[in-house]
C-alpha cells in the first residue's frame, strides 16, 4: 500500500451556544473543523483532524510511502520542517496527517485503532467540559445536566476572571452533579493562561477556601517553568498543563522541574505525539489527560496508555458531515468496533454548508487579550477602546 495523494475539507461544529474562556468568546457558537484525507493506491482513505496549514509542504514527506510505517513517517515529517521548525499550526498539520496515517494502518487490518494499539478495553474514563465561560447560570446548568445524565462524574469549568463568580459557578455545578449522580463530582477550573504568577496563587487559594479543586489548568503561561512550579508548590490543587505545547522538547523542562502534576496534550497535535508525551510522563509517575476536540480522536490512544487519567468531553454533538463510532455512557467514552478511528465523512453534507465557522475572531478565545496577566481589578476602566 502506498500513499498517492490527499485532499482537505473544512466543516463546522455548531455548538448551539456561545463558547469561550477567560480570553474571549465565539458568540456564534460555530467553529471550523479542518479535515485531511490521505488517499492510497488500494482505495483506502485515512481521515485526520487538526490543521491545513503546512500540509502542502509536508505531503512530499509522505508521497509514495507505505502509510503503515506511521512512527517513521511522523519523524520524517518533523525532519521535513527541520529548519523552519514544527511549532504552531505546522505541528497541527503534522498531527492531522499522523492521525490519518494511524487511521489507514488500522483500516488495513480491519481493526479499530484501540485494538491495533494494544488496548485491552475500549472504555475510556471521561470528564465534562463545555467551553462554558460565556454561559449565564441557566444555560450552564442546562448544558451540564446533559453531561451529568451521561454519568460523567468530573467537571471542568472555564473561569479565572472573578473569584466570587468562579466559586458561585463551581457550587452550582457541584449541586447539579450531586443531584444527578448522587455524589460530589471532581471539580476543575481552567484559567487558560490568563493569570500572572502571584495572581494565580491568590485566586486559587481564595477558591480553595470554599471549594475542593481536583486541578487548576494552565494557571500561567505554558512555557513558564518557574511560574508553574511556584503555583504547584503554593496551592493544594494539582496543576494541569501541556495542551499547547508542541513536541517533547517543550515538556521535558516542566517535568524535570516538578512544574506539572497532570500532563496534558492537545488532540489536534496527533496520536504519536500523545503516545510519546504519555511515555515521558509515565517515566515521572505522572498521569496524562488528553484535551478534548471534535470526535475525540485521542480516545483510541488513551485506551492503551497505562497512566491515562481521564479524557475531556467538550460536546455531545458532532461536526456537520462527520459520524463517529463512539458514545458517552456511564461517565466513559465508549469506542466501537469500526475499523480505524471509526469516522465516516459525508462530503456532500459538508459541501452544502451555508458558511464557514471560525476560531479566530478578534474577541475569540484564540486571541490573547491585552490585559491578560495584568488585571488589578475584575473589570478595568475602558480607555481608548474596549478593555479586555
Amino acid at each position: 500500500m502506498r500513499i498517492t495523494g490527499y485532499r482537505t475539507l473544512s466543516t463546522v461544529h455548531d455548538w448551539g451556544r456561545p463558547i469561550g474562556d477567560a480570553n474571549g468568546t465565539v458568540g456564534s457558537g460555530r467553529t471550523s473543523v479542518p479535515i485531511v484525507v490521505l488517499t492510497t493506491d488500494t482505495g483506502l482513505e485515512g481521515i485526520g483532524l487538526g490543521s491545513h496549514d503546512g500540509v502542502d509542504a509536508l505531503f512530499p514527506a509522505l508521497d509514495g510511502q507505505d502509510p503503515r510505517a506511521v512512527v517513521a513517517l511522523y519523524d520524517r515529517m518533523l525532519a521535513w520542517v527541520f529548519k523552519r521548525g514544527h511549532t504552531g499550526a505546522v505541528f497541527g498539520a503534522i498531527g492531522a496527517l499522523d492521525m490519518a496515517l494511524w487511521d489507514l494502518k488500522a483500516k488495513a487490518v480491519e481493526q479499530p485503532l484501540w485494538r491495533l494499539l494494544g488496548a485491552r478495553d475500549h472504555v475510556v474514563p471521561a470528564y465534562a467540559s463545555g467551553l462554558d465561560g460565556p454561559l449565564p447560570d441557566d444555560e450552564l446548568i442546562r448544558l451540564h445536566k446533559q453531561f451529568a445524565e451521561r454519568g460523567l462524574q468530573a467537571v471542568k469549568l472555564k473561569g479565572g476572571l472573578d473569584v466570587a463568580d468562579d466559586v458561585r459557578r463551581l457550587d452550582l455545578l457541584s449541586e447539579l452533579y450531586r443531584e444527578q449522580i448522587g455524589s460530589a463530582p471532581a471539580l476543575m477550573l481552567d484559567a487558560n493562561e490568563s493569570w500572572a504568577r502571584k495572581e494565580a496563587v491568590r485566586h486559587i487559594r481564595r477558591i480553595e477556601e470554599h471549594v475542593d479543586l481536583a486541578w487548576v489548568e494552565e494557571p500561567v503561561r505554558r512555557w513558564d517553568v518557574d511560574g508553574l512550579a511556584m503555583v504547584t508548590r503554593s496551592v493544594k490543587a494539582a496543576v494541569a498543563t501541556g495542551e499547547n505545547l508542541t513536541g517533547l522538547e517543550q515538556f521535558r523542562p516542566l517535568l524535570a522541574a516538578n512544574a506539572v502534576d497532570i500532563v496534558q496534550t492537545g488532540s489536534v497535535w496527533g496520536i504519536t505525539h500523545f503516545l510519546r508525551v504519555s511515555a515521558l510522563a509515565h517515566a515521572f509517575d505522572l498521569p496524562v489527560s488528553p484535551v478534548g476536540y471534535d470526535v475525540n480522536p485521542l480516545g483510541h490512544a488513551a485506551a492503551v496508555v497505562p497512566n491515562h487519567l481521564s479524557i475531556e468531553i467538550q460536546d455531545l454533538g458532532m461536526p456537520v458531515g462527520i459520524r463517529a463510532d463512539q458514545e458517552v455512557v456511564d461517565g466513559h467514552l465508549v469506542l466501537g468496533e469500526a475499523p480505524g478511528l471509526g469516522y465516516v465523512v459525508d462530503e456532500d453534507a459538508i459541501a452544502r454548508l451555508a458558511g464557514p465557522g471560525s476560531w479566530d475572531e478578534d474577541a475569540g478565545p484564540h486571541v490573547r487579550p491585552d490585559r491578560a496577566g495584568r488585571r488589578l481589578v475584575v473589570k478595568p476602566a475602558i480607555r481608548n477602546g474596549e478593555a479586555r
